[in-house]
């Protein structure tokens, strides 16, 4: 399992990171989400998570996101972030493309270019994105850009911090859900152990309203992430979306100081659909946000090389059925985390034209998620 790229940049002059700061809120009235927020500052206290993890159950079972609030991690260390990112998407081509992700072999480590067409629009997806292995040695040899070398005691700190603070005791509250030891759903995503977990920077560059209603014509579908956990810091721009219970879209609003989380589908496989990988997508901004480019920054948590995709043994889904015999047979072949979010990421990244997807499905040994538009 080889990362895609082994040299760093031999250049040492800095590279100066501008101050990036949040634009103004949208002034439209937007038909937001109802998302319960989540406050772990409450963790430690007295019945603190048995609290939480009653406040989380409606939003891990049944709509797949909610906000996390009184996480610790002070919106400076959020905002230079942002501003790395900021920087690193005003580098040249050439240096961004120094590092691609090897989509060949499933592995999202490094950039990702908008370059692929969006059926036969004649309109290029608008999304770069640059991805970050958590800091580990498994991942040592992953080439670095130019910024991110510079930077990378700051990346790796703040990598490691959000996994403590909020990732962790996500999963914590989530196995007290599922009556499980507390410490087991964390430790199948051990942020030491081997994973494709990231941190990546994101943008949605900016494009006119006929290309944007040109792309939306061909589709308004959605997508599920392909992991476990995904954290997204508020950035204020509009256009995240979620398909509600009920089948209605509706968009996600940004909280200050606060991190959108959603679960994705390995943690739906783990627990044989009782946690919900819901769909969501990004639409075009509203109209006094049309001309800005939507900057991201996001952690995703995936299940690693010792992470096995069956069935949990959690007792709840034991007593609502979700845990058949064939799940408690140990001598049943499996497969790992690694191993399906690979597969995953090939097949919907390694192509040159977005196709349309609704209706179909993705297969590997035995994990079948539905496609809904890539």
């Amino acid at each position: 399992m080889a990362p895609s790229a082994i040299e760093t940049s031999p250049e040492a002059t800095p590279i100066p990171i501008k101050a990036w700061a949040r634009p103004d809120p949208t002034a439209v009235d937007l038909d937001w989400a109802p998302l319960v927020q989540i406050d772990l500052s409450r963790f430690d206290e007295p019945g603190g998570k048995e609290e939480l993890a009653r406040q989380l159950y409606d939003a891990v079972t049944r709509v797949g996101f909610w906000v996390v609030v009184g996480h610790g991690i002070e919106d400076e260390r959020v905002l230079q972030q942002f501003s790395i990112g900021n920087a690193f998407f005003k580098e040249p081509l050439e240096e961004k493309r120094r590092f691609p992700c090897n989509f060949a072999e499933g592995e999202y480590f490094g950039y990702r270019e908008n370059s692929r067409w969006i059926g036969e629009t004649g309109v290029k997806e608008n999304i770069e994105m640059l991805n970050i292995p958590k800091a580990i040695p498994a991942w040592d040899n992953v080439g670095r850009h130019r910024i991110v070398q510079q930077n990378y005691d700051e990346i790796a700190s703040f990598h490691r911090e959000l996994f403590d603070k909020v990732a962790r005791k996500l999963f914590v509250l989530m196995s007290i859900i599922l009556e499980l030891p507390e410490d087991f759903l964390a430790k199948a995503h051990g942020y030491d152990e081997i994973s494709d977990d990231h941190l990546r920077y994101m943008i949605y560059n900016r494009r006119s309203k006929e290309d944007w209603d040109r792309v939306e014509a061909y589709s308004k579908g959605g997508h599920t992430d392909f992991g476990s956990l995904t954290l997204l810091f508020s950035q204020h721009v509009a256009g995240l979306q979620i398909r509600t219970p009920e089948g209605e879209w509706k968009y996600v609003k940004p909280v200050t100081g606060g991190i959108t989380c959603n679960v994705a589908d390995t943690l739906t496989f783990l627990t044989n659909g009782f946690l919900k990988s819901t769909v969501h997508r990004v639409v075009q901004p509203p109209a006094d946000q049309l001309d800005l480019n939507r900057l991201g920054l996001l952690y995703f948590v995936r299940p690693g090389d010792n992470t096995v995709m069956k069935t949990v043994p959690s007792p709840l889904l034991d007593r609502l059925g979700l845990l058949t015999e064939d799940d408690k047979n140990d001598d049943k072949p499996t497969v790992s985390g690694t191993e399906y979010v690979r597969a995953r990421v090939k097949d919907v990244h390694y192509k040159a034209v977005i196709d349309k997807r609704e209706g179909t499905s993705f297969e590997f040994k035995g994990l079948k998620v539905q496609n809904h538009y890539a």
